[in-house]
C-alpha cells in the first residue's frame, strides 16, 4: 500500500483520462470505456468526435481548459441506442381536486471510447 502511494505522489502512476462535457453534463472518460450520454443524432456503428474536452490527463502532462482544452478531442464509435427506465412524475394539489401522472423515459447512446487526442 505505501509503495503505491510514494510511487502517485512521483508521478509514476498516472492514466490517460479527459473530461468532456456533451448534452449538459460532463463525463470523465478513458481508452476502451464503454460510457451512456444523452442522446446524440448518430448512426450506430459511426464515428463521433467529442470536442468540448475540459480536461486532459496522460502520462506526462495535465491540460486544464479555460473553458476547453485547445486542440483536444475524444473520438469514439456508437455503440448502440437505447432508453433509461422509465420515472413516474405525479403532481397533485390538496382541496382542488387536481392530480396528473405522466412517466418520462430518458434517452441515450452508448460510447465505445477509442481514442483521447491533445
Amino acid at each position: 500500500m505505501f509503495g503505491l502511494v510514494s510511487e502517485l505522489k512521483a508521478g509514476k502512476i498516472m492514466t490517460e483520462f479527459a473530461i468532456v462535457q456533451t448534452g449538459g453534463k460532463q463525463y470523465k472518460v478513458q481508452r476502451g470505456e464503454l460510457v451512456d450520454v444523452e442522446h446524440l443524432d448518430a448512426e450506430v456503428g459511426g464515428k463521433v468526435e467529442l470536442t468540448d474536452v475540459r480536461f486532459v490527463s496522460k502520462e506526462d502532462h495535465v491540460a486544464i481548459g479555460t473553458p476547453t482544452v485547445e486542440g483536444a478531442r475524444v473520438m469514439a464509435e456508437v455503440q448502440g441506442q437505447h432508453r433509461g427506465p422509465k420515472i413516474v412524475v405525479f403532481k397533485y394539489k390538496a382541496k382542488t381536486r387536481y392530480r396528473k401522472k405522466t412517466g418520462h423515459r430518458q434517452s441515450y447512446t452508448r460510447l465505445l471510447i477509442q481514442d483521447i487526442v491533445s
